[in-house]
């Protein structure tokens, strides 16, 4: 007599076992977010009296990382940019500067990005404040080499123009109405008497 196999006790699953797929990779972590701190950190760490020392130390940090976060914080500083691209901090920075020209406004604001977040981000409350903790002997209040830091980097790991076509290109708009050069110092008389207006 055949044995009749019975059904163990053991629990059965209600659907049969499938093979198990392979999962999916996943997809790369998405870039930092744009208001980060770890690149408002990466600035204090590179942070030096001399901005275009700070921005030297701030394309060898940048070398260390992968390419997309190079990328991402390019798109932080021309984010920080845009959202600083008032002409209420071109008064101040012309003030400061004793005249401020388009491209000098651009580095003025790339001057405000490397002093960190407690100082852009008082400026932005309060342009006056852009001001704040410096000597007027200390001017220019600029920094060129800011704009180029992550392209610099990114190209040494990557190759000469391969920046460009990665970078993402942030658009801004001046806000604002434009002041008189003729009474800009009216508009802020104090800082214009402590700068020399």
């Amino acid at each position: 007599m055949a044995r009749i196999s019975r059904p163990s006790k053991k629990k059965q699953p209600a659907t049969p076992k499938r093979k198990a797929r392979p999962r999916a990779k996943s997809a790369k972590p998405a870039p930092p977010l744009a208001g980060d701190d770890r690149w408002w950190a990466l600035i204090a760490k590179t942070k030096h009296r001399d901005s275009d020392e700070q921005a030297d130390r701030l394309v060898a940090a940048l070398g260390t990382l992968p390419l997309d976060d190079i990328l991402a914080f390019d798109t932080f500083v021309n984010e920080r940019i845009r959202d600083a691209f008032h002409t209420d901090l071109w008064a101040v920075a012309y003030i400061m500067n004793g005249g401020c020209s388009d491209d000098g406004f651009d580095y003025f604001l790339g001057w405000l990005v490397l002093r960190g977040k407690q100082a852009y981000e008082a400026a932005l409350a309060n342009p006056e404040h852009a001001a704040k903790g410096v000597s007027p002997d200390d001017e220019p209040f600029e920094n060129e080499a800011v704009w180029y830091a992550a392209r610099t980097a990114y190209e040494k790991k990557a190759g000469e123009g391969a920046f460009e076509a990665k970078a993402t290109r942030v658009e801004r708009t001046l806000q604002g109405e434009m002041f008189d050069e003729d009474t800009v110092d009216e508009r802020y008389p104090k800082l214009a008497r402590r700068f020399g207006g």
